[in-house]
């Protein structure tokens, strides 16, 4: 269910934000076309972390209780993600028409989650975690596109002060396809997360990623980049 309405959701934004990715056609995508792509995408991936990290900080007030690690990894994704967006926006300014429909998609999509985290924590993860793949492609696609040549704007075009701060992007690595390397790590952390918060009991398992592991030889999640799982891991191999 989660895989369809990611999939359902990405055909939408596909024909909102003027997205056409189709080798056997001309190629029609433009500079602006993909920045008015990843303003749009980030403004509904910054949602889940924090909703899910207000209700579970809620769940913890009314119970009285500890969450386990888990409210501080979801609020650094939402920082995470809006750090993403105040890049690109520092790059490119969308349209009244697409600031329309991003003040729309977040009052459906927000108010949509709150409910359905509220019904199911599992399913949420999950669906977050194929809309970060969803991500993930979009940014490997870009770098494609510069790569190839298409993009020739962007071959000079240097990052942002913001993302440089940020980031700690080093001399020699802040151009606009280095850009594009971080900001898609991240996705993908972001998808290994959840995917691995959708196989968890959402009420008693502990943060995996920031857990102290007695046999620290042994592969598990961590903080950083060792490690990682695209599609997140099994509960019997960390629990």
């Amino acid at each position: 269910m989660a895989y369809g309405m990611v999939k359902t959701a990405r055909w939408w934004m596909d024909l909102f934000s003027g997205y056409r990715h189709d080798e056997t056609k001309p190629y029609q995508m433009t500079p602006r076309r993909w920045f008015v792509r990843f303003i749009f995408l980030e403004t509904i991936a910054a949602v889940p972390g924090m909703t899910a990290g207000m209700l579970r900080h809620f769940r913890s007030l009314r119970r009285m209780e500890r969450d386990n690690g888990w409210i501080e990894t979801m609020l650094e994704d939402a920082y995470n993600e809006r750090m993403h967006l105040l890049t690109f926006m520092k790059m490119a300014e969308p349209g009244w028409f697409m600031k329309m429909m991003i003040l729309g998609a977040q009052g459906v999509f927000a108010n949509g989650f709150f409910l359905a985290y509220l019904a199911s924590p599992a399913t949420c993860h999950r669906f977050v975690g194929y809309l970060e793949e969803e991500a993930t492609n979009t940014y490997t696609l870009a770098i494609q596109d510069l790569d190839k040549g298409h993009l020739p704007e962007w071959e000079s075009l240097q990052a942002p002060d913001i993302a440089i701060k940020y980031w700690n992007m080093p001399e020699g690595h802040r151009t606009m396809r280095d850009l594009l390397l971080y900001i898609r790590a991240d996705e993908a952390k972001h998808r290994e997360i959840h995917h691995t918060f959708g196989n968890l009991d959402q009420r008693n398992d502990p943060n995996p990623f920031v857990s102290e592991y007695k046999d620290k030889d042994k592969p598990h999640p961590s903080h950083g980049w060792e490690n990682l799982k695209s599609h997140g891991w099994e509960r019997n191999d960390i629990i």
